[in-house]
């Protein structure tokens, strides 16, 4: 008798029409590819390297947490778009009217589309930041801050577009 339960349960779990995976990610068996065109670095303050990086990240990102392949065109899967902010501000001041912490803040447009699926497809403006003293040079801390905000835009980015958050 367990074993019928078990093969039910089986055979329910593999009919199902979308695939699930331990990050969140509902992805249709029909999908197979993804590609990622290179994001283009449209920000005022310009910041070399930032859009191969960013580009990099993403890619890794979906590699890793998908069994999607990746492709140079015509994906199931595309993810496209452009950094618009490259920005370092004051976000604290002390008694003396100075800056006691910065905030680099990158942003990104992302254009995302699904060829299975066209309801799916967004535009949409990511963002976040990083935090650090005003005694501090940005050289000093860019290494961190890239890799601490590439890694909360790109998860942003794939919960937006698999996992539907």
């Amino acid at each position: 008798m367990r074993f019928v339960r078990l093969f039910i349960l089986i055979l329910f779990t593999t009919s199902c029409s979308v695939k699930y995976s331990l990050t969140g990610a509902s992805i249709s068996p029909e999908t197979k590819t993804f590609q990622v065109n290179y994001f283009q670095n449209n920000a005022p303050l310009m910041e070399p390297g930032i859009e191969r990086d960013f580009t990099n990240k993403l890619i890794d990102l979906l590699i890793n947490q998908t069994s999607l392949e990746l492709v140079k065109s015509n994906g199931d899967l595309t993810y496209e778009g452009e950094i618009i902010e490259y920005r370092i501000s004051p976000t604290t001041a002390t008694a003396n009217n100075t800056a006691a912490q910065n905030r680099l803040t990158v942003g990104v447009n992302i254009r995302f589309y699904d060829k299975n699926d066209s309801e799916a497809d967004f535009e949409r403006r990511f963002s976040f930041y990083f935090d650090y003293p005003a005694e501090q040079q940005l050289i000093s801390v860019k290494s961190e801050a890239h890799e601490i905000i590439f890694e909360r835009l790109t998860q942003d980015i794939f919960n937006a577009s698999l996992a539907k958050w």
